[in-house]
Formats: structure tokens, sequence, C-alpha cells
């Protein structure tokens, strides 16, 4: 049913999956820029066709509404949420021969942003495993974002502006929609103010976020890309406090090796519990592994997976 050859390819129907060059016909899960290209024509969520045409110019789109299938040929296409930014879906491709998921990037957890995850069970499992590894188990949701409050109330008090680094496209806004919905004014950079702007054209809520002016910063937090994101400018005041929110903050030295005074672990990707999660839910015949490490492939065999890494595979796989 699908092929690896330096990306995913539904082969029946020559449909790329979150393939970076430009193709034909290419499914794109989500708007983030290592997941999509300019296609011939691209295939998403209506939110995702939002943020992909912000973020590339208008192109040519086939929506795909969660829970709505397309059927194409001898094959039938279907949406779930995949809860890792607005939009953000996993693609179940049905034949008669069986179901196959592909997660794209998704998490578990709750969200302010996003619909709740909801994987589908399937034959044959393609799932994202950036955090596979046991130390990557992200805690309390709440118990974090109360740690944000609490160093945004201690940068007022010493008179410096809360600096909050978070990428342009998905987590800026969450991040957004969590400190407004606890009475908190929030400035951001032009880049994620215009993002953000989409966000509510198409209902997702943020609070009335305002764009970022440095004569009138007073009380808010100001939100901006981390400072190696393309076009992530900001003429910033010299008495700041800089947050970053990652999962990443889990490692040793993360605020060092980010450029920050703290670090977070809020997260936009599933951790390691709920990775072995999708799995138990989804109960797949077979299971490929993506953008992780080769361990978790191992951890997945230990508990009576058939596992392995996706891009060791370059034949068609039929089921």
């Amino acid at each position: 049913m699908f092929h690896y050859d330096d990306g995913i390819h539904i082969t029946p129907i020559g449909l790329a999956v979150d393939v970076r060059r430009r193709q034909g016909r290419g499914f794109v899960s989500h708007a983030h820029a290592d997941h999509m290209a300019r296609h011939a024509r691209a295939f998403c969520t209506p939110a995702t066709s939002a943020l992909y045409q912000h973020r590339l110019g208008r192109r040519p789109v086939t929506e795909l509404p969660f829970g709505e299938p397309l059927c194409w040929g001898d094959l039938q296409l279907s949406t779930a949420p995949a809860g890792h930014i607005l939009g953000a879906a996993m693609l179940l491709v049905e034949s008669a021969n069986g179901r196959l998921l592909y997660t794209g990037d998704f998490k578990l957890r709750s969200s302010s942003t996003a619909a709740v995850a909801e994987p589908p069970a399937a034959d044959v499992l393609i799932m994202e495993s950036t955090f596979g590894t046991p130390r990557y188990r992200l805690p309390n949701r709440e118990e974090v974002v109360d740690q944000l409050v609490e160093e945004v109330e201690a940068a007022w008090s010493r008179d410096e502006t809360p600096v909050v680094y978070a990428y342009a496209t998905g987590k800026a806004q969450e991040v957004t929609r969590l400190l407004t919905s606890r009475g908190i004014s929030v400035m951001q950079q032009r880049m994620v103010y215009a993002i953000s702007q989409v966000y509510q054209s198409v209902g997702c809520d943020l609070g009335s976020p305002e764009l970022f002016d440095p004569q009138r910063l007073g009380r808010h937090v100001v939100i901006a890309p981390p400072r190696k994101q393309r076009g992530a400018y900001l003429e910033l005041p010299p008495r700041k406090r800089t947050i970053a929110l990652t999962g990443w903050a889990l490692d040793h030295g993360a605020k060092y090796k980010l450029g920050v005074d703290v670090a977070l672990p809020l997260s936009d990707h599933a951790d390691y519990d709920e990775l072995i999660e999708c799995v138990e839910r989804v109960a797949p015949r077979r299971v490929f592994c993506t953008h992780g490490p080769e361990a978790f492939v191992d951890d997945l065999r230990g508990r009576g997976w058939d596992a392995q890494p996706l891009e060791s595979q370059t034949r068609q796989l039929e089921m």
C-alpha cells in the first residue's frame, strides 16, 4: 500500500505524505515547514489549508475535514485529529486488504488550540516517535503552566519583561491562549501575530493578543519565535526574563543550550508514555517509526510488537 522514497508515498494513488519537495499530490498533516511544500495539489484539513496558504501563498487544495471520507480509486482516505497544532491530522487509508494509519506529529494530551487526538485502529501504523526514550516523560501540563505564570509574575516584580520563545506556528498560539485564559495580557512578534490572525479567522479564540509595541510593554508577556527561526528579529528591552517552552527542557542543561534564563517542559509532541499508549490504542500488526531514536523500535519489539524504523524501508509494502 505504501513505499518509502525519501518520504512516504501511498503507492496506488501516487499521494506523497508530508514530503518536503514539490509533488503532484501531497498530503500535508499540519502547517509546519518540515511537513509541507508547494505541491501541485495539497490535501489537508480546512484549518491546515488556511495556515498552509498563509505561509506558502494561494495553492490548489482539497480539504479533508476530520471524519469525512474521500473515496479515491479502491482506497478510502479520512483524517482524525492529531492534537499537535490547530488542524493537525492523522491520515487513515483503508482498502479491501486493511487499514494504514499515519500519525504525523501528534500528542494525546489536551490542547487549548487543537482538537484532542483520536487515533483509530489500523493494521499498519506509521508513527512519529520524537520522544521515544523513557526519560522523556512530561510533567502534568497544569503544573507547567503554573510554573510559567510564576516566572511571569516574578519577572514583573523585578521590573523585567517576560519573553517567551515559542515556534511561530502552533506553540506560540497555544502559549498565548494559556496565558490569556489566566488573565495575562500578551504581545506577539509580527510573524507570530500574523499567524494568530489566521487562527482567529478559522474560529480559534486566542484571547485578543496584541502586536508587539516596545513603547507600551507594561504588564505584557512578549511571545516571539526562537531567535534562530527565520524572520524572528525583535527589538527587546534590556531588562527581560527569557523563557523557552519545549519538551527538550527535560534535557540536562537545556536552558544553556537554548540560550534562555529558564526552560519549561511544555511540548506539542507525544512523550514516551503517549507513544506507547498510541501503539496500544491502534493495535497494529506492524509498526514503522520515524523521526525518533532506534531504541524506541527495540523497545516496541521487546513489548511484542512487530516494529522497525521507517527509513530502512525502500520497497513497496502490501497488506
